[in-house]
């Protein structure tokens, strides 16, 4: 099986390669950085460069799914310009996919996006399914929406769609789990707000392994990539000082002072999403793992 990644080289997206590649199949990547184009026998770069509408067509030939993890990054400050490029980032990513396949002869038939749990509105006691109807009104959750919808149109090229709503993904080299680690390392950690929010949380493995997953079954819908059992910050918090054995001294980190410290992003560490995994795990897929300690043993 041949498949188009857009994302290949982020964080999600190298974990999935790798997985690709131990199941023998043959990608295809797209990149807006030409010196990142390589051209190997099962793993092939093509440019790209969305905001111009530009794409090499080959990118497509023998393409029968297409990845789609695009996006820039939402753990940097958002100014009213970076707010722009969050948004754009993966509405145009998805727009240019589309334009081409409307376009040319293709052999695609399915289309599998990235998409975010902060479409769900914060709350501390909603438990949330991919059945869940209340749309957050917050600035990620608008962005989410917009996301999903240009996912969507998809459809309208008899391409099955799928979007993965997204976690905490946890991994040793990047992602939050090395920002979370840090302070903690330094003796200097604490939970955040009243530490009561909930974290939906994802390894990395299991996060790929879900998109591929999704692809190897020919699953179409809204699927949540978060583990079974979400954490509070706090509980999260003093599970990693355990690991670490580091002894939490400081106090809570009030909302306040997040949000002074970080504006709006703030809402980042202060939002509370449960979000339940029953989808996918009613589709077949097993989780390596279910414990947010068992992770943590594992990437840390």
């Amino acid at each position: 099986m041949k498949i188009l990644i857009a994302g290949a080289t982020g964080l999600i997206g190298k974990e999935l390669v790798r997985q690709c590649h131990e199941a023998k199949m043959v990608v295809h990547y797209l990149t807006t950085r030409k010196e990142k184009i390589e051209q190997r026998p099962n793993y092939k770069g093509f440019y790209w460069n969305p905001s111009a509408g530009e794409i090499d067509q080959e990118a497509f030939e023998g393409v029968s799914v297409i990845i789609n993890l695009a996006g820039a990054s939402v753990s940097e400050r958002w100014t009213r310009s970076y707010k722009i490029k969050i948004l754009e980032s993966r509405i145009m990513t998805a727009a240019v996919l589309f334009d081409s396949l409307k376009n040319i002869k293709h052999q695609v038939t399915h289309y599998i996006s990235a998409s975010g749990i902060s479409i769900y509105p914060s709350s501390k006691q909603k438990h949330y399914s991919e059945d869940s109807t209340t749309v957050s009104d917050s600035f990620l959750g608008k962005v989410t929406v917009e996301w999903e919808a240009a996912a969507d149109r998809f459809s309208e090229l008899n391409i099955a769609v799928a979007k993965v709503r997204i976690g905490i993904v946890l991994a040793k080299n990047g992602g939050a789990l090395p920002q979370i680690v840090k302070p903690i390392a330094m003796r200097v950690g604490s939970a955040l707000g009243d530490g009561q929010q909930w974290q939906s949380w994802i390894h990395i493995e299991d996060i790929a392994g879900i998109f591929l997953f999704i692809l190897n079954h020919k699953l179409s819908g809204v699927f949540n990539g978060v583990a079974p059992s979400p954490v509070t910050n706090e509980k999260m918090t003093k599970a990693i000082a355990t690991h670490l054995k580091k002894r939490l001294w400081m106090p809570k980190v009030p909302a306040f002072a997040l949000k002074l410290l970080l504006g709006e992003m703030g809402s980042l560490a202060l939002e509370s999403q449960l979000v339940g995994a029953q989808k996918i795990e009613a589709e077949g897929y097993l989780f390596h793992y279910v414990n947010f300690e068992k992770a943590i043993d594992d990437l840390l």
